[in-house]
């Protein structure tokens, strides 16, 4: 937005460290455009002239001001992260001045006034002056010129969050993710003034937080076999967090004006620590690990000695995470366990819980009063309401916001975590390079358009709401890679949402001020998605007309129109010397295209390319297949569940190994090439397992079916193109192909691959198909 500027400014020679002027006042026009934020301030005000800041120039803060000290050494490293250049924090003045305001209301209010004399950054608490150095780095780097000195046009914002909660679940209970990975995560959520990380640090599929009392839940617990997808088993996998790592984690976190909340998750999804100790579990049995994603059936035991167990467990986890709220999750705990065992339901009568759901009301609420006199809170997923709130508890919404309404009715604290609105594992696009996740898409945009305020809240009980929080749920998300791609940037969006009023929000506003944002996330190394930036391609009319008269229209566009769009059909990368889109292109079959959406002169997101060949007009992906009978898929799935690549993925309905080519241009075939792909049947389905469709097998492991038209209740009048017999999954690779003619005559139809293997065996995909127009 002030490239221009910068580099006319940084040939003004200034010694470092002294107050740096700037010249004359921006044109009216650039006061009057967005400043590079986000979130979005409560109240900007544009004041003539800039403060140029330079390297080497101070950072003062008052003798003795131990929070305004280390607001000062964290506004020096983002600019250094953020601009390259070194500022010195000093006691005393400074270019930069760091001062206490008990005006200011509230912990983590901040007020920035920039003249072309100096800046000072005033609040009343230690938050409030780092998120008042949050907004200078954003200032001091709208445009990703490194090195070089920063014009900061003259403001003043007086700032603070709408919201108390605004936090980011990451999990790695499902897939372990390393100690330096949660650093880089509280830098980023530093940068856009999010305040809570939450720890999801228990789960069926893994235990990440060392006790010292109970050693095997991390000898034990925190390690599993991956699922079979046929032949040898794999090599155990896993790890977890040592309390002196966690604690370093807290630390540095509360620094950066952020609290950690540990998930300890009961009485379900509880598998891993029963794997350690069985004697906690219902019937002492001992399972493994697990390696299932969804729901399992091992619940701990609501007897005195594991209350205690759990006592115990909790005392370390409080002597770790110094902060209000411990998460004790509460969520998908199916009661089959407790319903089977005499015990459990003698414990029941005793204690007047007449359904399990009450009896997990009453063992959550030990815990609750347990935290209580530890002067803790104890949160929920919603789940803990079905049995009656416990009085101690609050409540994360996740199962939409009716949770949230009921119990901040009732006069409980909630917080709004709602799927899919605020589930980042969800997909934010469909574009065919997309990573593994979870199908239903969540756009940048649908993020934003999120309101943690729902309807149907007393006015009264407002106050009940906390905040919202976005989770990162990892079964699907295996690598540091892929859980960044899919929160950021849509982290972002949901930092304005929770800090910004409603009254300042606007998504086109929002999505040019993320741009630069993304582009500071990733001068940290990490992964930033420009999914809803990058441009799409759609084929106007069918493939076989296009095959026919050897032309295409080829539309473009973006989920997020900012910029222009730029296109090539010559394979050159595009530039904004390009050609502009303007409307569907027209080209000859064979003709590369080539495009990327500018703003400004910048790329916005890396230019995909679309491939108009015959080959690729008879060819289809993942991503081109839908369920079938005609449906949504529910999963993108790497090919094992540990695979640390992004490539290849495998979109998939998980209750039915059927998916369908919608519209396949059969009349130009002659010959079908299907890839397919072995994948591990790792589903903890519980009571949803009576959704899983069987299909007979009429060879040993079952068979690929392909037909023309999908089958409707086993029509035997569609057209079967080709039946492959599939091979033993102990004695075959994992990824394989099939080859068979095309009969002679078909028309365009929907091409149907139905895999019949038993339910007990790996799962199938498609991970490619070919048609092809040579001799049958």
């Amino acid at each position: 937005m002030i490239r221009s500027a910068s580099l006319l400014l940084a040939t003004t020679l200034i010694a470092p460290g002294a107050p740096a002027y700037a010249g004359s006042a921006s044109p009216s026009a650039t006061r009057s455009a967005p400043l590079p934020l986000v979130p979005m301030p409560q109240s900007v005000t544009r004041g003539a002239g800039r403060f140029l800041l330079t390297d080497g120039a101070t950072i003062g803060t008052a003798p003795g001001d131990a929070g305004a000290a280390a607001a000062a050494r964290l506004l020096s490293v983002q600019v250094k992260a953020a601009r390259g250049l070194v500022l010195r924090p000093m006691t005393g003045q400074g270019a930069v001045r760091f001062v206490r305001d008990p005006a200011l209301a509230g912990d983590e209010a901040y007020r920035l006034d920039v003249t072309p004399r100096g800046i000072v950054i005033a609040a009343s608490g230690d938050r409030g002056l780092v998120h008042g150095a949050a907004t200078l780095a954003q200032l001091a780097s709208p445009d990703g010129m490194i090195g070089h000195p920063a014009a900061i046009p003259a403001v003043s914002i007086a700032d603070a969050p709408r919201f108390s909660w605004r936090g980011l679940m990451i999990d790695p209970s499902r897939h372990f993710q390393p100690i330096e990975f949660l650093y880089r995560t509280v830098d980023r959520m530093t940068a856009v003034k999010l305040n809570t990380l939450h720890l999801h640090l228990s789960d069926d599929q893994g235990w990440r937080f060392e006790v010292k009392r109970y050693p095997r839940l991390t000898e034990v617990g925190a390690w599993r076999t991956p699922p079979s997808t046929g032949g040898s088993p794999a090599a155990k996998v896993g790890g977890f967090y040592t309390q002196e790592q966690l604690k370093a984690l807290v630390a540095y976190a509360a620094e950066r004006g952020i609290t950690i909340v540990p998930e300890i998750d009961l009485p379900g999804h509880a598998q891993a620590l029963v794997a350690a100790y069985p004697e906690h579990g219902v019937f002492g049995d001992r399972p493994d690990v697990g390696h299932d994603w969804g729901v399992n059936p091992y619940l701990l035991n609501p007897d005195a000695k594991t209350v205690r167990f759990v006592e115990d467990i909790l005392d370390e986890v409080m002597a770790v995470f110094p902060g209000t709220y411990i998460h004790l999750g509460g969520d998908e705990a199916v009661k089959d366990q407790w319903q089977r065992s005499p015990a459990v339901q003698a414990q029941m009568a005793a204690v007047g819980a007449k359904t399990e759901n009450e009896m997990q009301s009453w063992l959550i609420d030990q815990f609750g009063a347990y935290l209580a006199s530890k002067g803790r809170r104890l949160i929920g997923w919603d789940e803990i309401l079905e049995g009656g709130v416990p009085p101690s508890a609050s409540v994360m919404s996740w199962r939409g916001d009716k949770g949230a309404v009921d119990a901040a009715n009732k006069g409980h604290d909630v917080v709004l975590s709602p799927a899919p609105n605020l589930y980042l594992d969800n997909l934010q696009s469909d574009l065919p390079d997309e990573p593994n996740g979870r199908i239903g898409i969540q756009t940048l945009e649908a993020v934003y358009g999120y309101d943690p305020m729902p309807a149907g809240i007393d006015a009264d009980k407002a106050r009940h709401v906390l905040g919202a929080q976005a989770n990162a749920w990892s079964e699907y998300l295996v690598t540091p890679y892929q859980v960044d791609h899919n929160v950021y940037p849509r982290l972002g969006a949901l930092a304005e949402v929770t800090w910004s009023p409603r009254s300042v929000r606007d998504f086109s506003s929002f999505a040019r001020r993320i741009v630069p944002q993304m582009a500071r996330w990733r001068r940290d190394g990490g992964e930033v998605a420009d999914s809803a930036f990058a441009v799409a391609y759609a084929l106007q009319g069918s493939r076989s007309a296009a095959l026919r008269s050897g032309r295409l229209t080829v539309a473009l566009k973006t989920q997020v129109p900012l910029g222009t769009i730029h296109y090539t059909t010559d394979g050159s990368p595009p530039t904004p010397r390009s050609r502009v889109y303007k409307a569907p292109i027209g080209v000859v079959s064979g003709t590369p295209i080539r495009a990327a959406a500018f703003l400004e002169g910048d790329m916005l997101a890396a230019p995909r390319p679309f491939e108009t060949s015959r080959a690729s007009l008879l060819s289809a992906t993942p991503s081109d297949l839908v369920a079938c009978p005609m449906g949504a898929l529910g999963l993108r799935v790497p090919l094992t569940s540990e695979a640390t690549a992004n490539a290849p993925v495998f979109n998939i309905n998980l209750f039915d190994t059927c998916t369908a080519w919608k519209d396949a241009p059969l009349a130009n075939a002659r010959s079908i090439t299907v890839a397919v792909a072995r994948l591990p049947r790792n589903y903890g389905l519980a009571h949803d397992f009576t959704a899983l469709r069987g299909h007979f097998n009429v060879t040993p492991y079952g068979e690929l079916v392909v037909t023309a038209g999908c089958p409707v209740k086993d029509d035997p009048k569609t057209p079967v193109i080709a039946t492959f017999p599939l091979p033993d999954p102990a004695k075959s690779p994992t990824q394989f192909r099939f080859d068979a003619p095309v009969p002679a005559g078909m028309t365009d139809a929907d091409l149907c691959f139905q895999f019949t293997s038993p339910l007990s065996d790996p799962f199938y995909a498609v991970e490619r198909v070919q048609l092809s127009e040579g001799v049958r």
